[in-house]
């Protein structure tokens, strides 16, 4: 009964204390509430980067030519002793019929394709495009083909592969700092709500301390007051992301599919199941070590 009441108190202290110094605390939430926002967009930045450079990794093959008239026969047995490397997920092997109708198709009029008659510029043209277990091995993969007897070219995409993660890489460092920064200034700010609250009550904390009243009766209002500004500060960035995901992704993708084969986003259901309960991790964790850091100082001081 005695920790039913207890609880009852801190809670509704808590709660007049909040309105007592709304000022600070509306300053505390939207600061939180900007934290947590802006939290949500890099993780959907973050995330959908990540999906997409994996996605276009696993597209970036290496690409395999012949000397010239070597027989069917020999690129069987190229084919075969490339697939032979564990480091190789699959090969798919282009003729050079299908190259030169893809490459009609693609870049030539049909009346222009039509002067070439039977003809097949590109007849020694036929490939293999060659696809790694990990990107990491792309560089290795290429140097062993080109030791192969038979192979004329190798053409590999590091270069494009090597600025795919750097790009990743970049976005993930320059997020994290922005996130730290947001995060520090939503602690400090909860530290001075906290600390406006103490300050108010200075005289009524110091009479309930001299009648015996423990810490941990004085801090729980003052606790309360943090995890609400951190719970309503999670909840607010919570419900804008979702509301403004699906349609900002579907803008995104109507005006730059066509220019960005590989823009390609994450369904909101995956993505809020892992956003959600970080957010509510961040707001809540932040605000308890904010509110229960500032009470030890100030606590201190009253002492």
């Amino acid at each position: 009964m005695f920790k039913i009441t207890t609880l009852g108190y801190n809670l509704k202290q808590g709660i007049k204390t909040l309105f007592k110094s709304k000022g600070y605390s509306l300053a505390a939430v939207a600061t939180m509430t900007a934290c947590i926002f802006m939290f949500g967009i890099f993780y959907f930045v973050i995330t959908n980067l990540q999906n997409m450079m994996e996605n276009a990794e696993k597209t970036v093959g290496i690409t395999v030519f012949f000397n010239d008239n070597l027989t069917y026969d020999r690129i069987v047995e190229i084919g075969d002793e490339i697939k032979s490397d564990v480091r190789v997920l699959k090969i798919e092997y282009k003729s050079a019929e299908e190259t030169w109708a893809e490459y009609k198709e693609k870049y030539l009029s049909p009346e222009l394709a039509e002067t070439f008659g039977n003809d097949n510029p590109l007849e020694n043209s036929a490939s293999y495009t060659v696809y790694t277990t990990n990107v990491d091995y792309q560089s290795s993969v290429t140097a062993a083909i080109r030791n192969i007897e038979g192979v004329r070219q190798v053409n590999s995409a590091e270069s494009l592969t090597e600025t795919l993660q750097s790009i990743n890489r970049g976005v993930t460092y320059v997020s994290f700092a922005l996130i730290l920064l947001l995060l520090a200034i939503a602690t400090f700010l909860i530290s001075i709500t906290i600390s406006m609250g103490v300050s108010a009550h200075r005289e009524e904390i110091s009479i309930m301390k001299l009648i015996g009243a423990t810490d941990y009766f004085v801090r729980g209002p003052y606790i309360v007051e943090g995890l609400f500004i951190g719970v309503i500060g999670s909840i607010i960035p919570i419900v804008l992301l979702r509301l403004s995901y699906d349609k900002l992704t579907q803008v995104i993708t109507e005006r730059f599919s066509s220019s960005f084969e590989m823009l390609t986003f994450l369904p909101a259901s995956t993505l809020f199941k892992a956003l959600i309960p970080l957010s509510l991790l961040i707001g809540i964790g932040i605000s308890f070590l904010g509110s229960y850091l500032t009470l030890n100082r100030e606590l201190r001081r009253i002492d």
